[in-house]
């Protein structure tokens, strides 16, 4: 042990402040990047415009990304992952009893809030600007995408075995989450529906109604 004069104080070392700041300022960076690739695109997006929307100098991007197509990547990625943990929760906090219809209904409406809630703009940059991510960066989204439509796949094939949707269970998988998707484009938060209406509707476009006893279906709601 050294000197009662070399004491030093116990603990961690402090940080810095730019350090203690460090993973906010990535976190505006990834904000201020995926608002912008939506709104103009990747290609005419620089990183002087993602510094500039995040309060930042024009090369401090590259303290925590090695380029742009690495902020692309961590926008989407990011994305997915905040994505995949929404959908687990809602679904765990469905009843133990809670039926496939249920299943269903709970997948469109926290896919609805993915799609067009708050921090929502990696969904249409992974949609559009797909093509601008490297092919391992691909791999890794799609495993995540993959990832996240298990559960819808696992819901799809229980209500089209149970009579609740027709057609080919994998193609209407494709085709229900290709029409939600497609809301981004169109879709403006305080200008018509509300999400639970739009949810409400997606239900009566793609699920049967209940058969009545005779084997008639009864009116949709």
């Amino acid at each position: 042990m050294g000197a009662a004069g070399d004491a030093r104080p116990r603990g961690r070392p402090k940080k810095a402040p730019d350090a203690i700041d460090e993973g906010n300022r990535r976190q505006e960076l990834l904000r201020a990047a995926g608002r912008l690739f939506r709104q103009q695109g990747f290609a005419a997006t620089s990183t002087r415009d993602i510094a500039a929307a995040a309060g930042m100098r024009a090369g401090s991007p590259f303290y925590h990304f090695e380029n742009k197509a690495a902020l692309l990547f961590a926008v989407v990625e990011q994305g997915m992952h905040a994505a995949l943990e929404r959908q687990a929760q809602v679904l765990c906090a469905l009843p133990a009893r809670a039926d496939t219809a249920a299943r269903l209904r709970a997948l469109v409406r926290v896919h609805f809030d993915i799609l067009l809630g708050p921090d929502s703009d990696f969904v249409p940059v992974m949609l559009y600007e797909w093509r601008s991510l490297d092919l391992p960066q691909r791999r890794a989204i799609a495993g995540l995408q993959r990832a996240y439509e298990d559960a819808w796949k696992t819901a799809i094939e229980a209500l089209h075995a149970a009579g609740g949707i027709g057609g080919d269970a994998r193609l209407a998988r494709l085709m229900i989450l290709g029409a939600l998707n497609w809301s981004v484009q169109w879709y403006r938060v305080g200008q018509g529906a509300s999400l639970d209406e739009l949810c409400d509707s997606a239900l009566q476009l793609f699920v049967r109604a209940p058969a009545r006893r005779g084997g008639r279906q009864s009116a949709p709601p």
